[in-house]
């Protein structure tokens, strides 16, 4: 019995066999091969929207560069600036002109900048650089007062009292022939004229039009706006023709007070006809106008100029040398005017800085314009602000006018960054551009008693243990700025001979001569640069 299948056994295992139930592992193996169809096709599916998308992709970027097609090269790399790091330069052109774009009267300016690495920007732009052609701080005022550290600005508060045609004939300088406001000083000129009874006479206005040689009696005295300047009488005639030099000057700082002027350079305008004062009705013969007759037709220049390629200034000298005139010193006449002007107008400039947050935003640009005698004397005409830096008139002026604006940003320092954020991590960085190491001088008196415990002693200042952290800032700028000067050299604090500067003896605490007249920042700006002068004659000037 115990060998015997129950009939109802074997129908259960019949019924079992004809419709089996799947073990455990065979119903994982399904799940695995749904799991590895649905991947598959959801594989597919992302292929398919991706193609679709580069697709879409590929077409908007050709739609966007037609876009930028129709655009200048600068303003189409500007149009990217989510992406795009490379430091901002906000370019305002003049209020008065239409033609303010990258090939108007600011080419040139757009042109540097972008080949320093600049893209235009805005005013909402978080820009490195504004260039202004207008005085900015009256239309933007608030701006001007929210400045952040790495923001430079090319015009100082306060400029205009330098490039004001009336406050600068007025100024009481040997270089800048007598003038008075009329009809204000009326009084005054009418004494001064007594006393010179064969002086000719201009008058002019702050735009400085419509110049004409008169008599005193020919001088309208009640015209409001104007000026009457003494005539520059037997000025220094090349080729029959009158002229006067345009040498472009930068002031960095204000208190201390630190002015360069480009040296490789400079603009020679000659007047369009040979000079002949005496006929009044024809400017063209004594008065340089914006139609002026540019140095390379004139006929002492053919073989300097146009034949040798020198620059302006380089055949000026050469032609100066062959006629047996010292043009070094003429140089050193131009040099001590500019000097001289800036100081007298340095109080106006300290005075309008102050309202700001930092003297520290601002340069400025200035082109002086000077005529000579035919003694080499030197008279400042004007100094302009905003000088004229289009070549369309002429067009070989275009390398003069580019070495000006790109030595210009060298020196103030926004050439030499690769980005905005480089430009803002300057301070943090600072030691990698100069050090307090790089600006210290006088390690003969440093390192001595005197100076030890003493920070009375002028040269104890410049000291590590006495050096105020405002002065270490000012002294670092200026060694930025002497490292980075391209052709620019500088004006004040005035150049000093290496011999000057070995033989100055600070022993008993004297100021040296040198130094007298200036206030106390420029004073101590001076003796460091006479102190890095002792260490290497590359800083005398």
């Amino acid at each position: 019995m115990s060998g015997m299948r129950h009939p109802g056994q074997y129908e259960m295992f019949s019924k079992y066999r004809a419709n089996p139930r799947p073990f455990p592992f065979q119903r994982g193996r399904s799940k695995l091969n749904l799991m590895v169809v649905c991947v598959l096709l959801l594989g597919v599916i992302l292929t398919v929207l991706n193609i679709y998308q580069l697709d879409r992709m590929k077409a908007d970027h050709n739609t966007h560069l037609a876009e930028l097609s129709r655009f200048p090269e600068v303003e189409a790399r500007d149009s990217d600036q989510a992406t795009n790091s490379s430091p901002i330069a906000w370019i305002q052109g003049s209020s008065r002109s239409k033609n303010n774009g990258p090939t108007g009267y600011l080419k040139h300016v757009y042109r540097v900048f972008d080949k320093l690495g600049f893209v235009v920007g805005e005013k909402l732009s978080d820009w490195a650089v504004l260039w202004s052609h207008d005085y900015p701080f009256i239309t933007y005022s608030s701006d001007m007062q929210s400045l952040k550290p790495h923001q430079k600005v090319n015009h100082f508060p306060g400029s205009g009292f330098i490039t004001n045609k009336v406050s600068l004939a007025q100024t009481q300088l040997d270089v800048i022939p007598r003038a008075f406001e009329i009809p204000g000083k009326k009084k005054q000129f009418l004494a001064y004229a007594e006393k010179h009874k064969n002086t000719s006479w201009v008058q002019k206005n702050n735009k400085h039009r419509g110049i004409k040689i008169k008599a005193l009696k020919d001088l309208d005295l009640s015209q409001d706006g104007t000026f009457v300047q003494e005539y520059v009488s037997r000025p220094f005639i090349i080729d029959g023709r009158k002229f006067d030099i345009g040498v472009y000057t930068i002031l960095t700082s204000i208190d201390p007070l630190r002015v360069y002027t480009i040296n490789g350079e400079a603009l020679f305008r000659f007047c369009p006809q040979e000079y002949y004062p005496f006929d009044s009705a024809n400017l063209d013969k004594y008065v340089v106008g914006d139609d002026y007759r540019p140095m390379w037709l004139q006929p002492s220049f053919e073989d300097l100029y146009v034949d040798h390629e020198f620059s302006f200034k380089n055949s000026f000298n050469e032609y100066l040398r062959q006629n047996g005139k010292d043009y070094k010193s003429l140089w050193e006449k131009i040099y001590g005017a500019i000097r001289d002007v800036f100081l007298a107008k340095e109080k106006d400039l300290i005075k309008s800085v102050q309202k700001y947050r930092s003297k520290r935003n601002f340069f400025e640009m200035v082109r002086f314009d000077f005529v000579i005698d035919e003694n080499l004397n030197v008279f400042l005409m004007e100094a302009n602000m905003s000088p004229n830096l289009s070549s369309d008139h002429f067009p070989p002026n275009e390398r003069l006018y580019e070495h000006v604006i790109f030595n210009l940003l060298g020196l103030v320092g926004v050439a030499h960054f690769s980005s905005t954020n480089d430009i803002k991590a300057l301070p943090t960085a600072e030691a990698m551009y100069v050090s307090s190491q790089d600006i210290h001088v006088f390690p003969e008196y440093c390192n001595r008693q005197i100076c030890f415990k003493n920070c009375k002693k002028l040269v104890c200042r410049l000291c590590n243990n006495c050096l105020s952290l405002e002065l270490e800032l000012d002294l670092k700028s200026a060694y930025l700025e002497h490292t980075r000067r391209g052709s620019a050299r500088r004006a004040f604090p005035p150049p000093i001979s290496p011999a000057e500067a070995s033989g100055l003896s600070l022993e008993k605490g004297l100021i040296p001569p040198l130094l007298i007249g200036y206030n106390l920042k420029n004073q101590l700006m001076y003796l460091w640069f006479i102190g890095k002068c002792k260490q290497d004659i590359a800083w005398c000037n």
